[in-house]
């Protein structure tokens, strides 16, 4: 008989997956399966699947390893860098140590350099990311998808077949869906769980190794939601918050607690760890597979575009359908691209949408949690 779990237990249970997930990659290895490690939402990852590689996101989101990375890099560098590259060079991150290959991008200046040195130390395999969006951008980008495929092929010695791949994009394709169904219902008003715990689900769901076991774990989870919510079980009505910004996990989720714990719920988020990676799917039309695969990551709305319309689009989209009443920026210290563009941000949602904003800069350490608790309650006050 199936134990029926409560809420709560489920939420809990998303939120433990990394550390879960710590035992079962070495559990992968010993079955002699490649492990193939990366950083960032423009990682193809459905090329890493069809070679039957297990992939998975690096360790980025802590102080602890920092100091050892400051021996190496500059003390004023972005604390996601120096959290990389800290947790790398300790060996403190299971993820990082039983990865047969490290997948980088270039996207900022920052993570460019970082990968050159851990290069010295770990395979380090670098996708060249286009910085713009056009069609000259689109060709560079689908080369670089087929380079990747020939050099995973050589490395590994393995064929990636056309079938292998369009059967990764329909597993990833079906886990994106689910996701996307478990934001949906923060729409609802009062929303029916809280932010905090739509975040466990999102991130947690990042470090699951067998990916096609997402639709159907995600899928029961949006049902009992569903289902409560129809029994009255919801949230109290508050000013419902988007996220945007660098980032967030770990440490960086301070920033959702200060939110939630000063009467604000939120209700999305438009980063990466949100939205922004599951919006789009693969087209599973598209004749050339990997033209369908350069297009989908391609598109993504990063602050390292210039120009960027697809994070104005998607951001557009959420506050009208989630009803947002504030947007929260979380930048980074020394992100420079975000920090940049936090400027533009304003302008769309104070002028465009019409709604009120606040940037908050941070890092990964929790000294400035009091300082982030007394704007941000400000913020919702104000709302």
């Amino acid at each position: 008989m199936e134990v029926i779990k409560d809420l709560p237990e489920v939420f809990e249970e998303f939120a433990e997956q990394r550390k879960k997930s710590f035992l079962g990659v070495k559990q992968l290895k010993d079955k002699g399966i490649p492990v193939i490690g990366s950083y960032c939402t423009y990682f193809p990852q459905e090329i890493a699947m069809a070679m039957g590689a297990a992939s998975v996101s690096l360790c980025s989101t802590s102080d602890e390893t920092i100091p050892d990375a400051e021996r190496d890099l500059p003390k004023n560098l972005c604390p996601l860098i120096k959290s990389s590259y800290g947790f790398a060079i300790t060996d403190k991150c299971p993820f990082f140590y039983f990865s047969d290959l490290v997948v980088g991008e270039t996207t900022c200046d920052g993570k460019k350099k970082m990968y050159e040195y851990m290069s010295e130390f770990k395979d380090v395999y670098l996708m060249e990311l286009p910085n713009t969006q056009g069609e000259e951008a689109l060709k560079l980008w689908k080369s670089e998808m087929i380079r990747f495929k020939e050099y995973l092929e050589k490395k590994f010695d393995v064929e990636i077949t056309e079938e292998k791949l369009r059967e990764a994009i329909k597993i990833n394709n079906e886990g994106r869906r689910a996701l996307k169904g478990l934001y949906e219902v923060m729409k609802n008003d009062p929303a029916p769980i809280k932010g905090q715990d739509l975040f466990k689900v999102l991130y947690g769901s990042t470090f699951k190794f067998d990916r096609s076991a997402i639709p159907g774990e995600v899928n029961a989870l949006v049902d009992k939601i569903k289902k409560e919510y129809a029994e009255g079980k919801m949230e109290e009505k508050k000013p419902r918050i988007l996220v945007t910004g660098c980032p967030i996990g770990g440490a960086t989720e301070k920033v959702i607690r200060a939110i939630e714990d000063n009467g604000g719920i939120v209700v999305t988020y438009e980063s990466c760890s949100g939205a922004k990676s599951i919006d789009k799917l693969v087209d599973e039309d598209n004749p050339d597979v990997y033209d369908a695969l350069a297009r989908r990551y391609l598109n993504i709305g990063c602050s390292v575009m210039t120009p960027n319309p697809n994070r104005l689009e998607l951001l557009g989209r959420l506050i009208d359908e989630y009803r947002v009443d504030g947007v929260v920026e979380m930048i980074l210290q020394a992100c420079h691209t975000y920090n940049v563009e936090s400027l533009g941000i304003r302008r769309f949602v104070n002028e465009k949408k019409g709604k009120p904003y606040i940037s908050v800069e941070t890092d990964y350490s929790q000294a400035d949690i009091g300082q982030l608790n007394t704007r941000i309650a400000a913020f919702i006050e104000m709302l």
